[in-house]
């Protein structure tokens, strides 16, 4: 995979969805931390099934506080590991309550400090609640970038570090959410959809999938 091809990519990309953003729906930095807290081994759309409601009770770290720790559990029962999240959820207001005048903090060694908020959270939160170049590895984007060679790495934080420094400035603020849509709904684990892939041609993949019949 070379600088040109690389450029070519995101070109392509970037004309089939010139504005991407997050499927999470949230109206704030704080309810978009939560919502990505609640999505660690879940499914966006079952987040946003939860936070539709969850949301119009509390969408402050003070209200969240006050909803307390049972009713917080019955608005998430239907998320993986919702009582650990829970958790984390009502520690992290009290942290930001207590630390950051009840604002999330634009800032990654303060986020990733809050319970419950690793890299690749703090990453998504600073790309998409602050307009930060930073690119969120989760599975979708570690395959297709392993796959396509666009940056391909061993560990989640090595394809951060190669995409980061291998993506073009001009694409680094959108590359996490074409990305992760790319390998959400193309680029998907068991078939990829070579055959309705925009950068078809420019995937160094080697056992590309047929197109699909009409």
């Amino acid at each position: 995979m070379n600088k040109a091809k690389r450029q070519e990519i995101y070109e392509r990309l970037q004309r089939e969805d010139p504005a991407p953003t997050t499927e999470l729906k949230h109206r704030s930095p704080f309810e978009l931390l939560v919502s990505v807290i609640l999505s660690a081994q879940a499914t966006d759309v079952s987040v946003n099934l939860a936070t539709k409601t969850l949301f119009l009770e509390a969408a402050t770290p003070e209200a969240m506080l006050a909803l307390g720790l049972d009713r917080l559990k019955e608005h998430i029962k239907s998320i993986g590991l919702f009582n650990t999240k829970a958790e984390n959820i009502l520690k992290t207001c009290a942290m930001l309550v207590e630390l950051h005048g009840s604002e999330v903090p634009r800032d990654r060694a303060a986020l990733e400090s809050l319970p419950g908020v690793g890299r690749k959270t703090a990453n998504v939160v600073l790309n998409t609640a602050f307009g930060e170049p930073t690119i969120a590895v989760d599975t979708h984007i570690f395959r297709v970038a392993n796959r396509t060679r666009l940056a391909p790495g061993k560990t989640p934080r090595q394809v951060e570090d190669r995409l980061l420094r291998f993506t073009p400035a001009e694409f680094r603020r959108d590359a996490h959410h074409w990305l992760i849509l790319h390998g959400r709904y193309v680029c998907i684990a068991r078939k990829p959809r070579c055959g309705s892939c925009v950068i078809e041609d420019l995937c160094e993949y080697r056992a590309k999938t047929d197109p699909e019949p009409e």
